[in-house]
């Protein structure tokens, strides 16, 4: 069975930072890439940022040069470094994994997904 338990969301204001953490089995940890996805209410869900097990990244234009995605093998946990938040990151913050590389750049849809958390920017 596959777990990811996320941690990290809030209520920050506009310019603030955040971060989230997502742990997950050490299995799974170490064969899978790692991604985090978002949905705003009234919009499709989007990738904001994945990671391969080889520590390869990608990032969603609307996040490069604020967001930072990072594992550490240690704790089996990726983490997501959200910095000059704005209100248009509000949004449910999922955690995913799947073997498939390509879910980093959203050319696949992660299999496993966790139960999301709130990350809410005042303006």
């Amino acid at each position: 069975q596959v777990q990811l338990v996320e941690s990290g969301g809030g209520l920050v204001q506009t310019g603030g930072s955040l971060r989230l953490s997502c742990a997950a089995s050490r299995t799974i940890f170490r064969f899978n890439a790692m991604a985090w996805y978002r949905q705003a209410p009234g919009k499709q869900r989007e990738l904001v940022a994945g990671i391969t097990r080889g520590g390869r990244t990608n990032y969603a234009d609307s996040v490069k040069g604020r967001f930072t995605i990072s594992r550490d093998s240690a704790m089996n946990t990726v983490y997501l470094q959200m910095n000059s938040l704005k209100p248009e990151d509000t949004a449910v913050y999922y955690c995913t994994t799947d073997p498939r590389e390509s879910v980093i750049t959203g050319t696949s849809l992660p299999d496993y997904w966790g139960q999301g958390t709130q990350v809410t920017v005042s303006s």
